[in-house]
Formats: structure tokens, sequence, C-alpha cells
């Protein structure tokens, strides 16, 4: 048996599917801010897809460590500040790299190019309106309520209803027929 069945792509192109995607594709913020809690690392850049912010904490963190080791233990304070300089800055900063992340993922998908109709197809309506003028003609002729002029009730197939009066006289003439009946 051929092995092409493995290649079909059986989830489609449709707009469910778009939305399925880019629910597991956009950033959180919570997300975001928890790994702002470990900044030495920059996990959280690397996270927003910022590579090169991503590197500028793991290299302050180094640098604090190398001065450390080699001159004093106070040194630590030389990567370590400018680094917690930029974790509060990016307390603010996270939240619009999300929303801008987001927009642009949704711009990319919702902007490219989907699947094509098949060939042929000219959409719901099609180029004849041969039937549609003696439509509109047929309705613009029609007042809303009102039979259309020129026709009774009795040539439109409508059955005539009964008035209350004749609706009585014929719920009477039922009862008196039923009557007659119960009593054989």
């Amino acid at each position: 048996m051929s092995e092409a069945w493995k290649k079909l792509d059986l989830e489609g192109a449709g707009l469910q599917r778009l939305n399925m995607t880019l629910a597991q594709e956009m950033k959180r913020r919570p997300m975001a801010y928890g790994l702002l809690v470990l900044f030495p690392l920059g996990l959280h850049r690397f996270y927003l897809a910022e590579r090169r912010g991503g590197f500028v904490y793991p290299g302050l963190s180094l640098l604090g460590l190398v001065l450390a080791l080699t001159l004093a233990p106070v040194w630590i304070l030389a990567g370590l500040v400018p680094a917690l300089l930029f974790a509060a800055f990016d307390l603010v900063w996270i939240d619009r790299r999300v929303t801008a992340y987001n927009k642009a993922l949704r711009m990319q998908h919702f902007l490219k190019p989907g699947t094509r109709p098949p060939q042929g197809f000219r959409g719901r309506y099609t180029d004849d309106d041969a039937g549609l003028d003696e439509y509109v003609r047929i309705k613009e002729s029609e007042r809303a309520g009102h039979q259309p002029v020129g026709k009774d009730a009795d040539e439109t197939g409508r059955k005539h209803i009964p008035s209350f009066n004749e609706q009585e006289a014929m719920l009477r003439e039922l009862t008196r027929t039923n009557k007659g009946r119960k009593n054989k």
C-alpha cells in the first residue's frame, strides 16, 4: 500500500483550525512574568523571541560572577545592578511585547494566502438573472399583507378564512352532530 496517505493534511485550512493554531502559538503574560523571576538567565526574553535581550542578562550575570571571583565579592553588584534595572524595565516591557508579538502573529496567519476555490467557482449567485428579473417584478407589484393587484383570494389558492360568527355556527353544527352520535 502507498505511503502517500501519511502526508495528507487532514487538519484543513478553515478558521477553526487557524484559531487553534493561534491559541497554541500565542505568548501569554503569566508565563513571561513567571520567567522574569529567573531574570539572570534571560529566559523571559527568549520566551518572547527577543534573542538579543536574552543574551544580555546571562552576559551581565556572568560578568558580575567573574568580577566577584577575581576581584572581590562586592563586584558582583557590577553585573547584578544593571540586570536588576533591566528587569525592572521588563516589568513594563513584557506587556507591550506580548501584545506586539501576538498582533504580528495574528497578522501573519490571517494575511497568509489561503486555499483557492475550485476551478470555475463564481460565488453564490450566477450571472444569468433571468429568474431574478421575474421575481423582482412580482415582488414589486405586491403590497405587504395584500393580494397582488388583479387577483382574487380564490385564484391565489388560499381558502376563505371564516369569520367569527361563521366559526361559531360551525361549532354549533359539530356539537349537534356529535350529540346525535352519542344518543344512538
